[in-house]
């Protein structure tokens, strides 16, 4: 890839927010841009711990995958077995694998398609209400069905909640916890976590926007620490360690490693979904890269493998904007 003038572009994006892309062990281009945080006028560096957002998917898929493999989850099985939903609208038809997939058709916390938003949930009960798994249920749990299981596919972010119940049922642990034992630590990603951002954890960059020419903290935007569907936090390098264990199945036996990196839904005609996964695919089907994005206030980013040019990529903005030019810029690069 032709790195030349990145650094140029960088700078007129005014981009705060980490790059690196590497082919194998190998870095090919790597910078940290912006600040931590504007209050301050901390640096961003390369070891700066950035915000995920939805990026945290592919955490909790690996995390169920690893437990299908070891017979303590089942795909097929209907998520009423590891998750209490009595008097829900959740329908027993609805598996691990419709929600990891977004093929549940449950209703959205937010249905950001229709025009909800994510910070309107916390007007009436705050976000620091909203700590542990089971506190998100009450905000979908009684909505009324989108659609039949299996029958749609559409982008959920509870679905991942309710995936991270269920770890929680069969392994007696914290979500957080079991993540940061058997994917974090499994994968070597020593640098990542999940940071309470009401606290002064070590090289974690806050999140900001600039609206109405002012710069907005996101501390009252969403809870103030990581769930199964976003918010946990990794520094660059740690994402293209998770992406390459993955790869080497260092996370997950041989059969889910090799389903975990193969299209499974599609999305549009476009864009499949995989288990966390999105691929993008090539017009004579095969594949072209395959990705995970993410994006919150204050917060943007993605993690991404081009698979003939053997490249990861990880592009992560502490701003809710500022990672897509940037990805934009190298996809063209790189034909797209």
């Amino acid at each position: 890839m032709e790195t030349s003038g990145l650094d140029e572009f960088l700078a007129e994006q005014q981009f705060s927010g980490v790059v690196l892309v590497r082919r194998g062990p190998t870095t090919v281009y790597e910078a940290a841009t912006g600040l931590a945080t504007p209050r301050w006028g901390i640096p961003n560096t390369l070891d700066t711990r950035f915000d995920t957002a939805s990026i945290t998917k592919l955490f909790t898929s690996a995390a169920v995958l690893h437990l299908v493999g070891r017979g303590e989850l089942d795909l097929e099985t209907s998520i009423h077995h590891y998750v209490d939903l009595e008097g829900t609208t959740i329908s027993p038809d609805v598996t691990l694998l419709h929600l990891l997939t977004h093929t549940s058709g449950i209703a959205d916390d937010a249905d950001e398609e229709a025009g909800e938003k994510y910070e309107d949930l916390f007007l009436e009960k705050p976000n620091y209400a909203i700590i542990e798994t089971a506190d998100f249920l009450p905000q979908f749990a009684h909505k009324e069905p989108l659609a039949a299981p299996g029958v749609e596919c559409r982008y959920c972010n509870v679905g991942y909640v309710l995936a991270g119940l269920a770890i929680e049922r069969v392994t007696g642990q914290s979500y957080r916890q079991y993540v940061f034992d058997e994917v974090f630590i499994r994968a070597g990603m020593l640098d990542s976590g999940f940071y309470d951002r009401r606290e002064a954890a070590p090289r974690v960059a806050e999140g900001w926007d600039l609206i109405d020419g002012v710069w907005r903290s996101n501390i009252y935007s969403y809870p103030p620490i990581g769930s199964p569907d976003g918010g946990a936090h990794v520094t660059a390098a740690d994402l293209v360690r998770f992406i390459q264990a993955v790869r080497g199945g260092e996370l997950l036996n041989a059969e889910f490693t090799t389903e975990f990196l193969l299209p499974q839904v599609e999305h549009d005609e476009a864009t499949w979904y995989g288990f966390g996964l999105e691929f993008d695919m090539n017009e004579d089907g095969t594949v072209r890269s395959y990705y995970k994005d993410g994006i919150n206030p204050g917060a943007s980013g993605i993690v991404r493998h081009y698979l003939e040019e053997g490249l990861d990529i990880v592009v992560l903005s502490n701003t809710e904007e500022g990672a897509w030019p940037v990805i934009q810029e190298l996809d063209e690069r790189l034909g797209g």
